[in-house]
């Protein structure tokens, strides 16, 4: 798998799915990674919160691996790096704001010092081995969205990561659009493009008429305490904020640690310098109830933000019936369950709800159709590889993207091992990828046992069989305890008759089986979960415990 003379791709992560972006390009004999993220976990890994894309692959040869290249900050792209870096032992690439925050992670890991983080000015072009490469600058939902525009000797990949189109972004300044037909002049083999949003057959919006949304909507509720939520990444929406909160007479309060982060490392980079001075929740507490605008994190239901904690009561800022709360960011796919508890927590206690489905008070950070066809438009590439989305997304951008004429569209999904460059473009083999869990301060796969038999645990329940002595002598003790079954009335019966179920299916046993170890606890094992079944329909695990004495 080391890459000849050719322009290989290969996605570990991100390609199947939505959040989890790891991306990897081969050319003459050298690799190169572009981002390191991860996800959060679902009902599918009790007990876990992070999720990370298997680099095994990549780690057999990160003798070949020049560097890591991030195109933004948000934590589906650099999730992954306080994980991993060190293992891989290359540097980080980023520009300021990412490096500020990859910075920070670095730190509180302990690992400062031990992985290289290189910042690299907005337009400073840099190579790395085979590789040229130069950041072009794209709207998005947070400060210092990036592509790539990576230069080998086989052609150009325009590697979008995430964005859009933004006819008034409050934030940064996106390429024009003649600067990225410009782009394609030069001629680009193979666009890699973000397929999140191609559903959606209108352009995604601008932050500018979120500012004013945001201005109609809370200068309507005078006299009412407000709480927006939204995603703390979000600079252009802060900045809004604050100006909403000057033109409205509020004093401007943030609730949340990742807040805190993400205003102290946009000030450093010369971002939000209007931003009105904060208040703490103690004060704002004090205001009356239209002097104050809060921004809270916590809008994608994450039971220990800041949100969650106010809808239940258990946070310094209250709210009364009446007040209000604006959703200013979209539900993430997976999230509506927890989302959902929390509106209506803060509706049960007469809190107003609004969100964008209300009010223009949030724009998605991803790219409609539209914006898919005029990016295909101005840089006219030769291949098409939709990444960063489900199966169905990405087929769906592969069908736009050849109604617009684009030669080459090539599926893939996580694994698979695509050559670009030369020849027809396409799959041509697969590499080892999965899934990795942090199951508390351990980095385990996806599929481990723990968390199998924590999925059967949730599901069935558990019972304890203890063996001690000779089973049916008077020195024989068995001891039955059920844990998650559901039996409340009838559990004192069940155990009684799974303990006499036990004893008689071990004095079946015969010669050598009435001796082994093994024999006779798969025989108490099957005795005892065909007693739960017959009790109350459930097949729980069943652990056995032989006891000497």
């Amino acid at each position: 798998m080391k890459p000849g003379d050719e322009l290989l791709f290969c996605a570990l992560g991100g390609s199947g799915e939505i959040g989890m972006n790891v991306n990897l390009y081969g050319c003459d004999g050298k690799w190169l990674m572009v981002d390191l993220g991860m996800t959060f976990s679902g009902n599918e890994y009790p007990g876990i919160d992070l999720v990370f894309a298997d680099l095994d692959f990549i780690e057999e040869r990160r003798k070949d691996l020049l560097g890591v290249v991030l195109t933004h900050a948000h934590e589906d792209h650099i999730g992954a790096v306080p994980y991993f870096a060190a293992d891989l032992g290359v540097p980080l690439y980023a520009t300021p704001f990412t490096a500020k925050l990859v910075a920070a992670k670095l730190d509180e890991a302990g690992l400062t010092d031990t992985v290289e983080l290189i910042v690299i000015d907005h337009l400073d072009r840099f190579a790395l081995g085979p590789f040229g490469i130069r950041y072009v600058p794209l709207a998005h939902s947070i400060a210092e969205g990036n592509a790539l525009l990576i230069d080998t000797p086989y052609g150009k990949v325009f590697h979008t990561g995430d964005w859009k189109l933004d006819k008034e972004p409050l934030i940064g300044q996106p390429a024009t659009p003649e600067q990225l037909t410009a782009i394609g002049d030069e001629g680009v083999l193979a666009v890699v493009c973000d397929s999140t949003n191609v559903f959606n057959p209108e352009p995604s919006g601008s932050e500018g008429d979120v500012a004013r949304g945001l201005m109609e909507e809370i200068s309507r509720h005078k006299g009412k305490r407000v709480v927006v939520t939204t995603f703390a990444s979000n600079v252009a929406r802060l900045k809004t904020l604050g100006k909403v909160a000057k033109a409205t007479n509020r004093q401007l309060c943030a609730s949340g640690r990742s807040l805190d982060r993400i205003i102290a490392s946009a000030k450093a980079c010369g971002y939000l310098n209007d931003l009105p001075d904060l208040i703490d929740a103690d004060h704002a507490m004090d205001l009356p109830r239209g002097e104050v605008l809060i921004v809270a994190t916590g809008g994608q239901g994450e039971p220990r933000a800041a949100l969650a904690r106010i809808a239940d009561d258990n946070h310094p800022i209250k709210l009364d019936k009446g007040d209000v709360v604006l959703f200013s960011s979209r539900q993430i796919p997976g999230n509506e369950i927890p989302i959902g508890k929390i509106q209506n927590q803060l509706a049960g206690n007469g809190i107003t709800i609004v969100t964008d489905r209300q009010s223009m008070i949030h724009v998605s950070g991803h790219p409609g159709r539209p914006e898919l066809e005029e990016l295909y438009g101005w840089l006219r590439p030769e291949i098409l590889v939709p990444v960063h989305g489900e199966v169905r997304h990405m087929r769906e951008q592969g069908r736009v993207g050849k109604a617009k004429g684009i030669r080459h569209i090539v599926n893939q999904v996580n694994g698979d091992l695509v050559r670009l460059a030369p020849g027809k473009p396409g799959k041509f083999d697969e590499v080892r990828h999965g899934r990795l869990v942090l199951d508390g301060d351990i980095i385990g796969p996806a599929d481990g046992e723990a968390v199998v038999m924590r999925r059967r645990l949730a599901h069935a329940g558990i019972v304890v069989v203890a063996l001690a002595g000779q089973i049916g002598s008077k020195s024989g003790r068995v001891r039955v305890e059920g844990i998650g079954l559901p039996l409340v009335e009838d559990y004192d019966q069940f155990v009684e008759e799974a303990i006499g179920d036990v004893v008689k299916a071990i004095g079946k046993l015969k010669g050598g089986d009435a001796r082994d170890r093994d024999a006779i606890s798969e025989a108490a094992r099957l005795a005892a979960r065909r007693a739960a079944l017959r009790w109350c329909g459930k097949k729980p695990q069943v652990k056995v415990m032989l006891l000497e004495g």
